[in-house]
């Protein structure tokens, strides 16, 4: 895995491309490491951050909790955990809370008894929407704990 440290001038624009993405103030990071994991996916990581990215994609990476913390996020049931460990779509009956969120949103999907960040996703119908639904995907998950990222990620320490 190739490990790149990037300018300043890079850093700045790339921690204000993520903060106008995710409508959130980021902390000012003088240096940023980029990890190349696949041909389209990056783990950037600077002091007290870590973000996934895949594709045009940049998510939270699952291991910074008080990141994840700032978003949006779906409850799901015990008998969900399972399918999104193994990178299944949230759909409606497996949800039992969740904040407010927009369509096309960063989402996080907790678990109920614990509390855990079991993935991130991208929301594919808005909250209000959520709440006239029964059945159907509502978050599509493109990252959750033991994929590929997640493995890698916890090897990699500033």
């Amino acid at each position: 895995m190739k490990s790149n440290l990037i300018t300043k001038r890079d850093t700045a624009i790339l921690l204000q491309t993520i903060s106008t993405r995710w409508k959130m103030e980021l902390p000012k990071i003088k240096n940023l490491k980029v990890h190349q994991i696949t041909d389209d996916a990056q783990l950037v990581t600077g002091e007290g951050i870590k973000i996934l990215k895949i594709g045009e994609e940049y998510l939270p990476f699952l291991s910074e909790t008080s990141m994840l913390e700032k978003f949006p996020h779906v409850m799901v049931d015990m008998g969900a955990v399972k399918f999104m460990c193994n990178g299944a779509n949230v759909m409606r009956p497996g949800i039992k809370s969740h904040s407010d969120f927009e369509r096309n949103s960063i989402t996080c999907i907790v678990e109920e008894s614990q509390y855990k960040f079991l993935a991130v996703g991208k929301s594919m119908v808005s909250s209000d929407e959520l709440e006239s639904m029964e059945k159907g995907e509502v978050v599509k998950n493109l990252h959750y704990i033991s994929d590929k990222f997640w493995d890698i990620g916890k090897t990699i320490h500033d």
